[in-house]
Order: C-alpha cells, then sequence, then structure tokens
C-alpha cells in the first residue's frame, strides 16, 4: 500500500525521520492506510510554509479566492468514489454517509466562494474634524485545522473553507482515524489551483498528537485555531491556546436534547428522532441522544419508535445491504455496551435493540432513563437514543438543560408559539423546531455553549472568527495637539 505523505509547501514529502503510522479497518482489521507521521520538525516546516504563502495570498482578490473554492467544489464531487472508498475503509461508513458528506462539504466550498465579498468593514463617525475612521476586516494569518473522523468531509472541509476564503494560510493536522480521508480534501483543494504553501497537511501517529499539537499552537505565525472534537481534547488545547494567546473557535462534544411536547405529531417526531440518533450510527456532535418526552403520550410514542429502531438494521457497509454500518471501533462498541448495561441494571427498559456484533451494533432505544444511570450524562457517541418521561413543560425544560453540554437541541409540537417558547428556554447553541437535531448549513452559524465549545463555524460569523477587525483613520486638515 501507497503510503501518504505530508503535504508541506506543495510538495508531498515523507516524515523526517522516514516514520509511518497505521489505521485499519474497524470491521475486518485490514490495513486501511498508512500514512507519515509527522515530528515536530515537519509541523514546525509546514507553519514555515504556510507562513511564506500568507503575505502574497491574503492580497489576492475575492475572485481568485471565489474560483479556487468553486473548482475544489467540482473536484470534490468528481472524487466522490476515492471518498466512499476511504470512509468505509477507515471508519466503516456507509455508502449514502460518505455521499452526503461530499455533498455538503461541496455546498460549504461553494458557500466560502460566495463569501469572499462579504469581509466588509464600515464607517464609524469620527469626534475629530478632519477624520475618516474605518473598521476594516483583514485575514488573520496563518490558521491551525483539526477536524474528527466522524463526519471527515463535512467538518474536514468546514476547518479549511472559510479561513482559505478570507484570505488566511493553513496548516491542517488532519485525524489518526482517517488520514486518507483528509488527504483527498487537501488535494481536492491544492488541485484546483492554491498556490503552494496555502493549503498545507500534517498526519501523525497517535502518541505523537500531544507534541505535534503543541507545537504547531506555539508558533507565533499560528494566528488562529479551529478545533472540533471532544471537550476533553477540547480543554486541552482551549489551555493550550490560552498559553499562547491564540484565539481559538471549539466545536465540542454534544448530548442533543429533543423535546416531545404533549401536543406533537407523534409521527414526525418519531421520523426525526430516529434520524437524528441513529444516522452515521450516532457518531454525529449534533446526534439525539436524549428524548425528553411529556408522560401523556410517552407510551404511544415509545411503541412506534422501538417499531421504527427495530426496522433499521446494521450490517457490514461494504455489503451496502443496511442502513446502519460500524462504529468506529472496538473500544467505542464496548464502551456502549457498558452504558447500555448499566442503565438496564439501574431500572431502565430496552425497548428496542441490544444486539452487537464486533463493531456492528443494532439501533438502540432505552425507556425511563433517570440521572442515578451514566448515559444519562455521558455522551455514548452511538446508535442509543435515551427516553426520559416529564410532565408539562416546566420539567421538560429542567430536563433537556440537565446536561453538561450546548449544541444541538429540538422542540416537536404543533402550537409552533408554544414550541418557539420551549426553544428559547434551552440552553444550546442550535434548537430546531418541527425538525431534527441533526441539520447542517454551510450558511448558518453552526456552534455551541457550555461545555459543546465557543464560535461560530458558517457564513458571516466565521469572517469574524477568521479576521482581524482594524481601526484605521485618514486625516485631513490642521489638528490642534495640546503641546
Amino acid at each position: 500500500m501507497e503510503t501518504l505523505g505530508l503535504m508541506i509547501g506543495g510538495n508531498d514529502v515523507t516524515a523526517t525521520d522516514g516514520a509511518t503510522f497505521e489505521r485499519r479497518n474497524p470491521i475486518t482489521n485490514e490495513l486501511a492506510t498508512q500514512a507519515a507521521a509527522a515530528t515536530k520538525d515537519d509541523a514546525i516546516a509546514a507553519v514555515d510554509a504556510a507562513a511564506a504563502a500568507f503575505p502574497k495570498w491574503s492580497q489576492s482578490s475575492p475572485k481568485e479566492r471565489r474560483t479556487v473554492l468553486n473548482r475544489a467544489a467540482d473536484i470534490l464531487v468528481e472524487k466522490m468514489p476515492l471518498f466512499k472508498e476511504a470512509m468505509a475503509a477507515e471508519i466503516g461508513a456507509t455508502a449514502g454517509w460518505a455521499g452526503f458528506n461530499v455533498t455538503l462539504a461541496s455546498d460549504m466550498l461553494r458557500e466560502a466562494g460566495a463569501m469572499t465579498t462579504q469581509i466588509t468593514g464600515e464607517i464609524i463617525p469620527s469626534n475629530r474634524p478632519g477624520s475618516m475612521a474605518m473598521a476594516i476586516r483583514q485575514a488573520a494569518g496563518v490558521v491551525l485545522s483539526m477536524a474528527p473522523w466522524n463526519a471527515p468531509v463535512i467538518l474536514g472541509v468546514r476547518s479549511i473553507a472559510m479561513p482559505i476564503a478570507c484570505g488566511n494560510t493553513v496548516v491542517m493536522k488532519t485525524s489518526e482515524i482517517c488520514p486518507r480521508t483528509h488527504r483527498l480534501i487537501i488535494d481536492a483543494l491544492n488541485e484546483a489551483g492554491l498556490p503552494a504553501g496555502v493549503l498545507n497537511s500534517i498526519s501523525n501517529a497517535p502518541d505523537d498528537a500531544p507534541e505535534i499539537v503543541e507545537a504547531l499552537i506555539a508558533q507565533p505565525a499560528v494566528r488562529r485555531v479551529n478545533f472540533t472534537g471532544s471537550t476533553r481534547v477540547g480543554r486541552i488545547i482551549a489551555e493550550l491556546c490560552g498559553r499562547h494567546l491564540k484565539p481559538a473557535l471549539m466545536e465540542l462534544g454534544g448530548k442533543a436534547p429533543m423535546v416531545v411536547l404533549d401536543d406533537a405529531d407523534i409521527d414526525a417526531a418519531v421520523a426525526a428522532a430516529a434520524f437524528g440518533a441513529y444516522m452515521n450510527q450516532g457518531q454525529i456532535c449534533m446526534a439525539t441522544e436524549r428524548l425528553v418526552v411529556d408522560e401523556s403520550i410517552a407510551d404511544a410514542f415509545v411503541a412506534a419508535l422501538a417499531t421504527k429502531a427495530r426496522s433499521l438494521k446494521a450490517g457490514n457497509p461494504s455489503e451496502g445491504k443496511t442502513p446502519l454500518g460500524s462504529v468506529v471501533d472496538a473500544t467505542a462498541a464496548h464502551r456502549i455496551d457498558q452504558l447500555v448495561k448499566d442503565a438496564v441494571s439501574k431500572g431502565a427498559a430496552l425497548a428496542a435493540g441490544g444486539g452487537i456484533d464486533g463493531t456492528i451494533i443494532s439501533a438502540i432505544v432505552l425507556d425511563n432513563v433517570t440521572p442515578s444511570m451514566k448515559i444519562y450524562y455521558e455522551e455514548s457517541f452511538g446508535p442509543v437514543v435515551t427516553i426520559a418521561r416529564v410532565s408539562g413543560v416546566d420539567e421538560a425544560v429542567s430536563v433537556a438543560n440537565d446536561t453538561e453540554y450546548g449544541l444541538s437541541a429540538a422542540v416537536f409540537g404543533k402550537d409552533t408559539m408554544r414550541a418557539m417558547a420551549v426553544a428559547r428556554r434551552i440552553e444550546s447553541g442550535i434548537c430546531h423546531i418541527n425538525g431534527p437535531t441533526v441539520h447542517d448549513e454551510a450558511q448558518m452559524p453552526f456552534g455551541g455553549t457550555k461545555a459543546s465549545g465557543y464560535g461560530r463555524f458558517g457564513g458571516k460569523a466565521a469572517v469574524q472568527e477568521f479576521t482581524e477587525l482594524r481601526w484605521i483613520t485618514v486625516q485631513d486638515g490642521p489638528i490642534h495637539y495640546p503641546i
């Protein structure tokens, strides 16, 4: 198997010490990818290459940046078969999930291209006669991007598209779990015509990640950091960024609640809950992990959801016969199994699922889940949804907010104004009324609150994250000085 290299300054190179690491198929344990394991020197070289490319790229025209991003969107779609193959081999993803990733990521590139003419400023009235004061936005410098494995094309593209659109240069630290998938993104953008050094990538062995990340953040040329991943790792990265005074955009874990009010359309709510809970085996930061259901309709809702869950079969994604595929590895499968067993041992009812075959897990519904159970608070990141029965709106809101996380949420109810009032009380960066918790669009301000992170990807919100706001004045006429 060909070894994936590092992309530094437009050149595909090996690690300076020749080291490599492997990623294995989570289902078959066959070798999926072999990639270069970067050293600290390699990481620094990537930042240096990005810094060298910054002056020219930051002065490029909106049209130049837009043209490259639009061309990259086309190339990404052309590489669809390669993405499907890589995602199946590295993370056990279904072809449908891979296709959705590529399609949305392509939209994100086009949206970023459209934003190149929306990096605007303003004229601010000045108290000084003859002075014109402006607030302008300009590229910040080198951006360090780190994206996870679970939605690798969507989140990989999201981590680099707007930084590039804003005139920054980028070093992407690819995920150790899907280095081939992330490298395909790098190739698509470079093939689209990015000048050498604008987009660089570093892959690293899992054990080397702390050292590599610290070296990257410490480089003076790195002016912005964005990270999507677990809250545990996010805290470490945020501390490093704070130590070096680097602004960071963090999209972290989630435990998304979906509130089902007493007047909800049960069929619509069940369809949304199943999609939100089981799409990509629940391995989505926005996944519906907690169903908060009014007790007056809970029996009917649980029965309908259990029937739906039992219809969603899981299997080897390479065979293409089932809507659900594999979880990312055996460790994840074991953790999910332990969470379910803990809940059942403490009184939860297993309404559907529970079967585990290696990394293949059937869709699971756990009813009557309470705070005494680990799964009530812990992010399962698997094809599991829990149900808490509540009485009335106030208890529903209280239970929905009873989590350290605050990324996505949903509320179902036929009285939309009442549902809107509930949505406003939920502590989350995103909330959908009569829609699933899993929903993303390139132009929307995407991000969370509490332990789900801070900052926003998408649209004009992302422009603020990846540019410097400067005050510039032009003086015209005599100025009186007091000395």
